[in-house]
Order: structure tokens, then C-alpha cells, then sequence
């Protein structure tokens, strides 16, 4: 049936661009790269970089193709995106919720930016408040509510019960993270409560763990929290916002990630940067 409405088809043929979009990213990059002089070569290594990098490695005890290569680009900025897209969502949702707390970021990202014609990525690395902001919609919204199924490889009691050995477990992120055991006014969006606080989403605090932790955690943090820092910086920066009548509705749907059940509508207000500066 598929293949009689032309899915499959259109399928195949994004699949054939997505293919040749990364071939040349791949050729332009090895060129470019190739091109620097001894004088001028970056010292700092990209993803790309270090996928070459592994790719030359003779110590490597297994095959890594150019197919692999592109494979692990594209899983990482395919679920890379969709995370920070939905987070950015929630992110926008508690803001509009609470104006008091929209205002106080908004006034540090323009008091960073100043009057420039852009926000820089070392603007972003300045704003203490919105880096609360973030960390507190990951808290609340998790991208996952659960993590990634993982493996026993012994026998352990835990909260009263035995999980034998091979067991598949899959942990309850998004109860952890709004446990009153843990968290003051659990439900409640409060960013301060990350201000001069050192618990931080790298996997060392298990109470706070929307990408995992240990060694299998999610690869794509950086580049996941670097791209939802930014838009949102340039969302504060650049725009008031205004909140239909109707209000949002805070309703979750779950699936692969943890969406809004209905999006959100609001209405950008473009801020005159002169007007304060």
C-alpha cells in the first residue's frame, strides 16, 4: 500500500538527498581542511573532526565506512533536533506562564547583548539566568520521561525488590525530577532554584538526569543544549511576547519524547533595541 500512495518513493528519494547533502558536507570539509596552512590551522577539532579522526584510526578493532560515518551524523542531529525543538516548546510555555520570570530573562539577555545587531554564542556563555531557565525546563520536561532501556548485569535489591541479572530496566526520569524528596515545590517552574546551586545535568546528580548518566549518556548534549541556549536567547533578545486570552494548556502527550498535547500560540512583538540603549 505504501508503495502504491508513493511513501515509499518519496521516502527513498529524501533518503538519496539527505545521502548527497552529507557526501558534500563530508568532501567540503576534508578540502577545507586541507587547505590551511601550517600557520593557520585550527587547533580546535569539530564532530566532523573527530569522526575522520576515528575513521583513520589502524587500532580500531572493528570497520568504520563512510556509511557509518554518515549514519552517526544524521543520528545525531535528527535526534538532537527533535529533542531541542520539543524543550524549546516547553521552555517558551513556562515563560509565557510566568511573565515575572520571562521579564527577568529577558532583561539579562539584552543587558548582555547590549545594542550589537546579533546575540554572539559568548553572550549566551554570560547569561547565568537563562542557563536556570533551561535547566528548570529540563527538570520539569525532560526530553525522555523515561530513559533508555539498559541491561542488569547482576542481581540487585532495590526498594524492596529483587531484579535478577539480564533484566531490561528503563528508569523514571520524569518522576525523579519532581520528587518532593528532592525538590522544594516540586510542580512549581522556579528557576532560581539552580542559582548558586552546583547540581547540573552531566549524570553526577541522580536527582537531575534528563540525559542520562555515566558513560551511556546522551552524546548530543552539547550540541542540544548550545542550539536550545541560543534560539532561545535570540527569542528573549529580539521580542516581547504576548499570551492569547485563552491561556496555554500545560497538557503533556508522550511518545518518543515528551510533546506539548496542544502547541502553543503566542504573538511576537519585535523589540526596538534602540530603545533602551
Amino acid at each position: 500500500m505504501d508503495v502504491v500512495t508513493g511513501l515509499i518513493p518519496k521516502l527513498n528519494a529524501t533518503f538519496r538527498e539527505i545521502d548527497a547533502f552529507l557526501d558534500e558536507v563530508l568532501v567540503q570539509h576534508k578540502s577545507a581542511r586541507r587547505n590551511e596552512d601550517e600557520d593557520h590551522k585550527s587547533e580546535k577539532k569539530d564532530f566532523i573532526d573527530i569522526l575522520h579522526q576515528l575513521q583513520q584510526d589502524d587500532r580500531l578493532d572493528f570497520e568504520f565506512t563512510q556509511a557509518d560515518l554518515k549514519a552517526m551524523i544524521t543520528d545525531m542531529f535528527l535526534a538532537g533536533s527533535d529533542t531541542t525543538s520539543t524543550t524549546l516548546e516547553w521552555a517558551c510555555a513556562e515563560l509565557m506562564k510566568n511573565p515575572r520570570i520571562m521579564k527577568k530573562a529577558q532583561e539579562e539577555a539584552r543587558r548582555v547583548v547590549g545594542n550589537k545587531s546579533k546575540v554572539e554564542e559568548d553572550d549566551v556563555r554570560q547569561m547565568k539566568y537563562l542557563e536556570c531557565v533551561v535547566k528548570e525546563t529540563l527538570r520539569l520536561h525532560p526530553p525522555l520521561a523515561l530513559s533508555l532501556p539498559r541491561e542488569t548485569r547482576s542481581g540487585v535489591s532495590l526498594g524492596g525488590y529483587y531484579i535478577p541479572p539480564k533484566t531490561t530496566v528503563l528508569v523514571n526520569l520524569w518522576g525523579i525530577q519532581r520528587d518532593p524528596e528532592f525538590w522544594e515545590r516540586p510542580e512549581e517552574f522556579i528557576p532560581e532554584r539552580f542559582e548558586n546551586s552546583r547540581v547540573d545535568f552531566k549524570g553526577q546528580d541522580f536527582e537531575f538526569i534528563p540525559f542520562g548518566m555515566g558513560r551511556r549518556g546522551c552524546p548530543g548534549i552539547s550540541f542540544g543544549l548550545a542550539s536550545l541556549e541560543y534560539v532561545l536567547a535570540n527569542l528573549l533578545y529580539w521580542f516581547d511576547w504576548k499570551l492569547p486570552a485563552q491561556g496555554i494548556d500545560m497538557s503533556e502527550s508522550y511518545g518518543g519524547s515528551v510533546n506539548k498535547k496542544e502547541p502553543i500560540y503566542v504573538q511576537p512583538v519585535p523589540y526596538s533595541v534602540g530603545s533602551k540603549f
